[in-house]
């Protein structure tokens, strides 16, 4: 990929992350409605107290370090997990949502393959 781009995908992605991420300590973007099962999942992951804040502060660290270029393979490994419970979440729970999963994990996704060099050492 082309370096400008690069940079233009992984600011693009840490932003993305922070905004989401601190919304979930600030509430400045109001969740919508949400289907029943989707609201009860979310409920229960509030009611313990720590996987909100949890998941927030992993999406600001890791999108402040893709903003900031410092440690980008790791914040791309970090992300993972994240990632694939973003998707499942809307694809299982909350479909109508699913747009803005849906661009994480593609800028994710050029990012890990423009990063592919660098992670290889994670598989041997």
């Amino acid at each position: 990929m082309n370096a400008k781009l690069l940079m233009v995908v992984r600011i693009l992605l840490g932003l993305v992350l922070i905004i989401f991420g601190a919304n979930k300590f600030a509430n400045f973007m109001p969740a919508g409605e949400m289907p029943e099962a989707a609201g009860n999942f979310f409920g229960a992951m509030v009611a313990t107290g720590f996987m909100i804040p949890l998941i927030a502060i992993v999406e600001i660290v890791v999108g402040a370090l893709l903003v900031l270029n410092k440690w980008v393979p790791f914040a791309l490994t970090a992300l993972v997990p994240l990632s694939v419970g973003f998707v499942l979440f809307h694809l299982a729970l909350a479909p109508a949502g699913i747009l803005p999963a849906a661009v994480v994990v593609i800028l994710h996704i050029l990012l890990l393959f423009s990063y592919k060099d660098k992670l290889k050492p994670l598989f041997s």
